[in-house]
Formats: structure tokens, C-alpha cells, sequence
């Protein structure tokens, strides 16, 4: 996913974990996050609600391997652009950034 989003010209960074990010100093510098929403230690829907707790507002684009109406529900009205399922067809994901980012197709 960093390869597609590096060759379309975006600047990406992949970190093992929630946790990882948050520490990072990329952090200060983020537009959109993609997440998983199983990720090893803090979920991606916890890491959505810690940035909504610290008024983060950064677009977030959640994938997962297993898709669950409720968590759906959950990170939609936490505020996600998309819940995409993976596999992750790479069309629907750059529509889905572009969103994130304001940007015209």
C-alpha cells in the first residue's frame, strides 16, 4: 500500500502499530490516516477514538479483513471517510483518499 500511494505522488509512512504512530514525529505532520482495524495492541477504532479525544481531526480510511456491521457503524460515526474491505481494490482506495484530502479526480 505505501508503493501505490508513493507512486501516486503522496508522501507515506507504514508504522507497526497504533502506538508507533502516536509516538512518531509523524504524527504532528499526518493528513489522513489509512487503518486496519485489527492492528497488534491499541485497534484502529481506538486509535480513531483517542484522536477525536485529543480534537485530532484527521480523516481516516479504515480496511479490514473482517468486515462487522457494528464496527462498521462504529468508525463511520466516529467520523471515517470509508470502510473498505480487503482485498483492497486500489481504485476504490485512491477515491476514497482523494475524498480524505479534498482533492478532484
Amino acid at each position: 500500500m505505501q508503493t501505490l500511494l508513493r507512486s501516486l505522488g503522496y508522501r507515506a509512512a507504514a508504522f507497526p502499530s497504533a502506538e508507533a504512530f502516536l509516538s512518531s514525529s509523524e504524527f504532528a505532520h499526518t493528513d489522513c490516516l489509512i487503518l486496519d482495524v485489527q492492528l497488534s495492541g491499541m485497534s484502529g477504532i481506538d486509535l480513531q477514538r483517542t484522536l477525536a479525544h485529543q480534537n485530532r481531526k484527521l480523516p481516516i480510511i479504515f480496511i479490514t479483513a473482517f468486515p462487522d456491521d457494528r464496527i462498521r457503524e462504529q468508525a463511520l460515526s466516529g467520523g471515517a471517510v470509508c470502510f473498505i474491505t480487503k482485498p483492497c481494490d486500489g481504485p476504490r482506495l485512491v477515491e476514497c483518499l482523494r475524498t480524505a484530502l479534498g482533492e478532484r479526480a
